[in-house]
């Protein structure tokens, strides 16, 4: 099992001068610590507007500097928004190949459609389209990486004349592509296309092993028609992460900080009214959050072993890794056995101070992930063997990459 690190560049009020500027220098330094730690992969998010939730509105300006700063490590968009009205669907295939030429060949293309009113309809967004939009634009943007010129495209979403998208990505056909899943429905799409699953719902492990069954199940069937041209067929989880050599004090510095994440998933995509640049939603949080259910005493409790939630709250009683490595170590072994690829760690969340954030890296570089680290690649290998079989198959359903009339051309605008 591998493991990575998620980021929101959550920031939540109240606001200092220089306050982003520093959120983004230390969110690049611990990215170095965990390259340094043997953590596999960073995952950026691209969100809009989301004030204190989430401050990440260019991930690939984020990889780019992590990129630079970093020899190993893994660079995942988690996620890049494929609705035109985000990005247009050329841009995302030039800066995923740029990346990948400047970062050696480490990026991991993660995609996804928006959920939020406040980014839909920001950016104008319908509601009732951007699944469909998505699924248009995820095939058209592994073609226009592996074809030469791209074909061009004739979709509901998508119209495009053929072009040269340049440049090409280092990975051959392309990097590894995800989607975004915050429900079992997505994870079963991600097994039609083909692609990784990276799950943002908090699930048991005992849960998530019933997922990967489901997912390798229609992998394995005449259903999946990869949107690429490689399959990706890993199953990504995230937890909230805070480790200390006692429990009481990992409770108390993650926490509160885990429970605002999920306060303000639910402000942003449930239940909140928000007004821009006035809202306050740590306030609210500390205001509302017993309330609404986020009990501190019933997350927080000690001496018992850790699940991604406590209770028959879900998000609500969010607990994830906070613990001690043992207890950790322990959980991710459930994961593990599960048949999970890759656990990715919410350390920057709420108001956790930079240096608590790096303790809790270098514990977890120290006494947790190494033992996950050495059976990694045999588990892999016989993972790859098993499903073997079942990917050739996908992709003899795939449609191969296309060629373009070679008399097509196009004529300058005469404008010099």
């Amino acid at each position: 099992m591998q493991f990575g690190l998620f980021y929101e560049m959550q920031l939540p009020r109240p606001w200092e001068p220089g306050d982003e500027h520093r959120l983004y220098r230390e969110c690049l330094e611990q990215v170095v610590l965990a390259d340094q730690l043997g953590f596999d992969y960073v995952w950026e998010v691209e969100h809009h507007f989301l004030e204190e939730y989430s401050h990440s509105s260019a991930p690939e300006v984020f990889l780019a500097a992590a990129a630079a700063r970093t020899q190993r490590i893994r660079l995942g968009h988690g996620i890049v928004q494929l609705p035109l009205e985000f990005n247009h669907t050329a841009r995302v295939a030039e800066r995923a190949a740029t990346l990948d030429l400047l970062s050696d060949g480490r990026v991991d293309l993660g995609t996804g459609e928006a959920s939020s009113v406040a980014e839909l309809g920001g950016f104008g967004v319908e509601w009732d389209t951007k699944r469909d939009q998505w699924a248009d634009h995820i095939e058209a943007v592994a073609r226009m990486m592996v074809e030469e010129p791209f074909a061009g495209w004739d979709g509901k979403w998508l119209q495009m004349p053929p072009r040269n998208v340049v440049p090409k990505p280092l990975q051959k056909p392309h990097p590894p592509l995800w989607v975004a899943c915050s429900r079992r429905e997505t994870i079963l799409l991600a097994a039609q296309c083909g692609i990784g699953a990276l799950s943002f719902q908090f699930i048991e492990p005992e849960r998530a092993a019933s997922w990967v069954a489901e997912y390798e199940s229609i992998l394995a069937s005449a259903d999946c028609v990869p949107a690429g041209f490689a399959v990706n067929p890993r199953i990504a989880i995230v937890l909230p992460l805070m480790c200390h050599p006692d429990e009481r004090t990992a409770v108390d510095r993650g926490l509160d900080s885990a429970h605002f994440f999920g306060y303000g998933l639910l402000h942003y995509y449930a239940f909140g009214t928000h007004r821009p640049a006035r809202t306050d939603v740590w306030r609210e949080f500390e205001t509302n959050r017993e309330e609404v259910g986020f009990r501190r005493a019933e997350a927080g409790r000690t001496g018992e072993p850790l699940d991604a939630t406590f209770g028959d709250l879900g998000v609500l009683g969010l607990r994830g890794a906070i613990g001690t490595p043992d207890q950790v170590r322990s959980l991710l072994r459930r994961y593990e056995e599960a048949g999970i690829d890759q656990v990715i760690f919410m350390a920057q969340m709420g108001r956790i101070p930079h240096t608590q954030i790096c303790e809790s890296l270098e514990l977890m570089g120290a006494e947790v992930i190494g033992e996950f680290a050495e059976r990694h690649p045999e588990r892999w290998e016989r993972k790859c063997e098993r499903l073997a079989p079942a990917i050739e198959a996908a992709l003899a359903r795939k449609a191969p990459p296309r060629a373009t009339d070679e008399g097509y051309d196009f004529k300058a605008a005469g404008k010099a």
